[in-house]
C-alpha cells in the first residue's frame, strides 16, 4: 500500500501540493475492507511533519518525516492555495458528490456479489433463478459503470436505485421466510 502525503484544501489529490510518499508492505492478502490501516499525522514545535501508517492486523508500521525545508509551501503559496480552494469550492463539492455516488454504487455491487456467492452469507438460501436475476442485474450495472466513467451523480444514483429495486426484494424475501430472523450475521449486509 502506498501512502501519499499532500497539503492543500482541494478535493482531488492532483490539485494539492505533494510532500512525499512511502510504502507499507507486508500486508497479508485479505478481502476488500478487511485490512485496517491507521494513518497518523504529527507536527512538532519545529513544524516537522511525521506521518505513520500502521497495519493494525499484523502490527507493521512505516513512517515518513517531512521537514520545513523539504518541499513545504511558503506562507504565500498557502494563501494562494486557500484562495484557489475558495474559488473552486462549488466545483469541488459537485465532484465529491459524484465520486461518493460512484463509490456507493461500487460498494453495493461488491457487497451484493459477495452476498450471493458466499456460502456463509446467502448463497445457499437463494434459488438458482434468484441468483441468476441478481447476477444479471449486477453484471449489467457493472458494465454500465465501466462504459460511463464520467457519469453524473444523478445517473449513478439512478443506477444504484435500479439495481437495489431488483436485488433488495429478493434478499428481503429470504428474511421474511424466517430463516435469518434471529441471525445477527445478516445485519452486516
Amino acid at each position: 500500500m502506498t501512502i501519499s502525503v499532500n497539503e492543500g484544501e482541494r478535493t482531488l489529490v492532483k490539485d494539492n501540493h505533494h510532500l512525499g510518499k512511502f510504502d507499507l508492505s507486508g500486508i497479508p492478502p485479505a478481502a476488500r475492507g478487511v485490512p485496517q490501516i491507521e494513518v497518523t499525522f504529527e507536527i512538532d514545535e519545529n513544524s516537522i511533519l511525521t506521518v505513520t501508517a500502521l497495519d493494525k492486523g499484523v502490527g507493521k508500521a512505516e513512517t515518513l518525516t517531512i521537514t520545513s525545508e523539504k518541499g513545504r509551501l511558503s506562507p504565500e503559496d498557502i494563501e494562494r492555495m486557500i484562495a484557489e480552494a475558495e474559488e473552486w469550492q462549488e466545483e469541488d463539492r459537485l465532484l465529491k458528490e459524484r465520486i461518493d455516488a460512484k463509490h456507493s454504487l461500487e460498494n453495493y455491487l461488491h457487497s451484493m456479489r459477495n452476498t450471493i456467492e458466499d456460502r456463509d452469507k446467502l448463497a445457499d438460501k437463494l434459488s438458482e433463478d434468484d441468483k441468476s436475476t441478481i447476477s444479471e442485474a449486477l453484471d449489467e450495472a457493472h458494465d454500465w459503470l465501466r462504459s460511463n466513467p464520467e457519469a453524473e451523480k444523478h445517473e449513478l444514483e439512478d443506477t444504484t436505485r435500479e439495481l437495489q429495486s431488483v436485488c433488495d426484494p429478493i434478499i428481503a424475501s429470504i428474511y421474511q421466510g424466517g430463516s435469518y430472523a434471529d441471525d445477527e450475521e445478516f445485519d452486516d449486509l
